[in-house]
């Protein structure tokens, strides 16, 4: 099924694409614009997304995720997981531009869970599961442990947090990318700690601008070199409640 598109978005995402040195190949495009007419079609129902207009979507949901791959080199065949997913961003984007990836959605919202099982099946997505719970549970089962090449997640806590609830997923060797804003350097001071205990270390930070002044993005890049301890993450809640810094 190819989904009928308002030129705006497809515009967008082409012209945005070019400015960020970012190939949208025609099958994406068509990809990307089912993902669009689904989830303006669910957000009538419920709220998924605060986002809305051809271009802003396309930016800030489409374009912005894709900052992850523009920062780091994806390799085929990579096991991927997406940690509070949402609406699907940025790990089905992801899997869009690299068909090849097994991806793991990870999301604690059931209405959202309803969403992208529609979605994954709408898109005709290979190797792409859903899974309802919590990271703090999820990253405890053995199937999900320390078995995925790269990590993302989407400025969903602090970094501090973040690292606890995602370097947890990624095995020893792999990569842990977290897509966060222009001020990222005060939550950096605060989640070395956590980064270090949970097995990891920063690598780098890559700076972008996302196209026509919708801001800047930090993608933070952390290595995963040794195996995180068993009682990481804690109970769910209380990393946050309680990060480590």
């Amino acid at each position: 099924m190819i989904a009928v598109m308002p030129m705006e978005f497809r515009e967008a995402l082409v012209a945005g694409g070019q400015v960020m040195g970012i190939d949208i190949r025609r099958d994406m495009l068509d990809l990307f614009g089912l993902h669009y007419t689904e989830l303006m079609n669910f957000n009538r129902q419920t709220n998924l997304t605060s986002i809305e207009g051809d271009e802003e979507v396309a930016v800030k949901h489409f374009l912005d995720s894709l900052t992850c791959s523009k920062a780091i080199e994806i390799e085929d065949n990579w096991d991927v997981v997406d940690i509070g997913t949402g609406a699907g961003f940025p790990g089905v984007p992801l899997k869009v531009e690299r068909p090849s990836l097994r991806l793991t959605l990870v999301e604690a919202s059931q209405k959202r869970v309803r969403f992208l099982e529609r979605l994954v099946s709408a898109l005709g997505l290979s190797d792409t599961e859903v899974v309802w719970g919590r990271a703090e549970d999820v990253g405890h089962m053995v199937r999900y442990r320390e078995n995925y090449d790269l990590a993302v997640a989407r400025g969903v806590a602090d970094l501090a947090v973040l690292a606890e609830l995602c370097l947890p997923f990624v095995k020893v060797g792999g990569v842990f990318v977290a897509l966060k804003g222009p001020g990222v350097e005060e939550e950096l001071s605060k989640a070395v700690k956590a980064v270090g205990i949970m097995g990891g270390r920063v690598k780098k930070i890559v700076r972008m601008s996302l196209p026509w002044n919708y801001g800047d993005r930090s993608v933070v890049v952390v290595g995963k070199e040794t195996c995180t301890a068993e009682k990481y993450p804690r109970r769910p809640g209380i990393p946050n409640k309680r990060p480590i810094v």
